[in-house]
């Protein structure tokens, strides 16, 4: 039967005691982890969130009473425990860090009971993610998880003392909004009192953290909700929470400089870990013709080699092909893998096919030099060698290629140097590889809507040496964007804002709003914009995934503490739900069942 505190009060959390506290009296309080009763004496591991402690019960110190009720706990019980804090009798265990002393209890209490957990409260669980997150209130008594969390609160208590320290003001900006196209899908809110309508809620507060900028505020910061309607993945969810901010009167640089400093801060506090300043950049195009991705991962080496012109004129047809149809031919060396089974290679052929390559031509360079390829006998042995010095290769080595338009053999072996140096073991979580990959493409075209669409936002500033470019050749227009990578992962994204209304209207023109457009969705911006507006620029950091590599995780799932699964409901509140019909009809609103879903 579960027992009332009847005053007594929780002086300290399990670890918060130490071989210095010996012959103190105090009181804790948690949940039983484990009970061995040995007869005579019945021992307790008791957890809260800073760790365990071991906790002995004799009757000789408790009473009968008291140890009749030690006997009865189980798993999750919840106690109170007052006792002296002794040296360990038996074998100091030193993976804990209360491993020297126990607490003799002289006084117990019940304070709740509980059934068999599902699955046991421990770290590293190997328990499915889909019953841990139906009984997320359990999962999240695990101490590994507990420890992601309390990163995530340092974390967040660090951000704000740098940016309070450095002249950023915490201001919120509103969650139901206007619906405003270009970008991800949004989630609608029906209203109630003008039937009809709907808020939206945001995808960033990138609106209205400008606008803080025509109103003077000078430097803004917020630690953001934020939702988008796309499809999840291990680094994405629904509902997700950024580090936003703004600054006025600066231009890349600033952004650049305050941010590094940030990050060097959280990351020296938080892990001890010393970023190296300046961070290293790199353009948008240097990166994609590095390693194939404007996110690269600087952990490991295997950089493209482009060699469409060594290969220009042999005999192979899917490298000549490729070239005459405006592609490239490029590839990577695997170093030392030459001896990798023809069944392995395989799998990486059908792992390039995933991401669009109509296949994968590979060269092994034997130890004695020669070669196996797949496609030797359409070139001759001094354009094998050409090749061959052209990608570096060595004996042992492994050559793969991709022959295709630029952006699927970027897209090919971009994913295939990930995936093979996961394979070799190569990506170490406590190797923090920073990079800002900056200069992206203003505009990128979309084949579907056969126009130009927004790379980041319509609102980012394009590099004024480019601004001759936006009529003649929109696509090689740069934009000053910039992103913050760590290890393969964009952390956060910004950039410099358009501010004057001229050069704002010719970018909703390039993505063809018309003027009416332009004035009904983000009227209120360009009416700001009139009144006088300094040269801003900004950048959001993704905290969850920020977290997620502090921590040493894979999934950002591990790091919040309600999220959603790939289908965007929640497992244990099972959310999303039906609602009364009585609420639809105050929201105007009725529910219809498609024909795709009632087959």
């Amino acid at each position: 039967m579960a027992e009332a505190m009847k005053g007594l009060k929780r002086t300290h959390r399990c670890t918060e005691v130490s071989k210095a506290d010996c012959g103190s009296t105090v009181t804790v309080m948690g949940w039983v982890q484990k009970r061995r009763n040995l007869g005579s004496l019945v021992f307790v591991d008791l957890r809260d969130r800073s760790g365990l402690l071991q906790v002995i019960f004799d009757e000789k110190d408790i009473g009968a009473e008291g140890f009749e009720k030690a006997g009865t706990l189980r798993s999750e019980y919840v106690i109170a425990v007052v006792g002296r804090i002794e040296p360990r009798e038996g074998a100091v265990n030193e993976n804990l860090k209360t491993g020297e002393i126990e607490l003799r209890a002289t006084q117990l209490r019940i304070l709740s009971e509980s059934e068999t957990p599902p699955f046991p409260i421990e770290e590293n669980s190997q328990t499915k993610e889909e019953l841990r997150l139906k009984y997320r209130f359990l999962d999240l008594r695990r101490p590994d998880i507990q420890r992601n969390l309390m990163l995530r609160s340092k974390v967040t208590t660090e951000v704000r003392k740098f940016l309070t320290d450095e002249g950023f003001l915490e201001i919120e900006t509103p969650i139901l909004i206007k619906s405003t196209p270009e970008g991800a899908r949004d989630y609608l809110v029906p209203s109630r009192v003008h039937p009809g309508s709907f808020y939206a809620l945001p995808q960033s507060p990138q609106l209205f953290k400008q606008l803080l900028m025509c109103s003077g505020y000078d430097r803004y910061f917020q630690i953001a909700k934020c939702f988008r309607d796309e499809d999840l993945r291990a680094d994405r969810q629904p509902e997700f929470t950024q580090i936003d901010m703004e600054l006025s009167f600066v231009d890349v640089d600033d952004v650049i400089d305050v941010n590094e400093r940030l990050l060097a801060r959280i990351f020296k506090e938080i892990l001890g870990v010393d970023v190296q300043l300046p961070i290293q950049r790199m353009t948008w195009q240097e990166a994609m013709d590095r390693f194939g991705s404007d996110k690269p991962d600087l952990r490991f080496g295997m950089e493209l080699h482009n060699v469409s012109e060594v290969v220009k004129d042999c005999g192979f047809s899917v490298f000549t092909n490729a070239l005459a149809a405006g592609g490239s031919v490029r590839g990577i060396n695997a170093q030392g893998q030459g001896h990798m089974p023809r069944k392995k290679i395989d799998a990486l052929v059908e792992f390039a096919k995933g991401y669009g390559a109509k296949g994968l031509a590979y060269l092994a360079i034997n130890e004695d030099g020669t070669y196996k390829s797949s496609f030797a006998k359409f070139m001759t042995e001094q354009e094998l060698d050409a090749l061959v010095a052209a990608m570096e290769g060595k004996p042992g080595d492994l050559l793969l290629f991709a022959a295709d338009k630029n952006k699927v053999v970027w897209d090919v072996l971009g994913a295939l140097r990930i995936e093979i140096a996961k394979n070799l073991g190569l990506l170490k979580k406590d190797d923090f590889k920073f990079l800002w990959v900056t200069e992206f493409p203003l505009l990128e075209w979309d084949e579907e809507e056969k126009r130009y669409v927004a790379m980041h936002h319509p609102f980012t500033m394009l590099m004024e040496e480019d601004l001759d470019k936006l009529d003649s050749d929109p696509g090689a227009v740069r934009a000053k964007a910039y992103d913050i990578v760590l290890n393969g992962t964009e952390l956060g994204g910004g950039s410099v804002r358009i501010f004057q209304n001229d050069i704002q209207s010719k970018m909703f023109d390039m993505l063809g709003f018309t003027k009416e457009q332009a004035q009904e969705q983000f009227g209120f911006l360009m009416n700001a914009f009139k009144y006088g507006v300094p040269p801003h620029a900004g950048l959001a950091f993704g905290l969850d995934r920020l977290i997620m590599l502090m921590a040493g995780c894979d999934s950002i799932r591990e790091v919040i503490a309600f999220p959603k699964v790939k289908d965007a409901s929640d497992l244990m509140t099972e959310a999303p739900g039906p609602v009364d019909e009585k609420q639809l009809a105050e929201l105007c609103l009725a529910c219809t069942r498609s024909e795709e879903t009632q087959e």
